[in-house]
């Protein structure tokens, strides 16, 4: 799969080459997200979704529904 996307590391990730971090990339119509060392899966949603998530982690107000 080729990506053209410049997809960059998480402020939290700690820097350097390593391949324990989240990275981020963004089209015009998207956001994708994906795990370091699985870069061939990545997530894609857009800006109000994803900002909702976060803030709801941050928050922890995140609803887990019912088993």
């Amino acid at each position: 799969m080729t990506n053209p996307h410049n997809w960059q590391k998480s402020s939290f990730s700690g820097g350097g080459d390593g391949n324990a971090c989240v990275e981020l990339t963004t089209s015009p119509a998207a956001v994708h997200l994906r795990e370091s060392d699985t870069p061939t899966t990545h997530l894609t949603t857009t800006a109000v979704p994803l900002a909702h998530l976060l803030r709801g982690i941050k928050t922890g107000t995140l609803i887990t529904p019912p088993a």
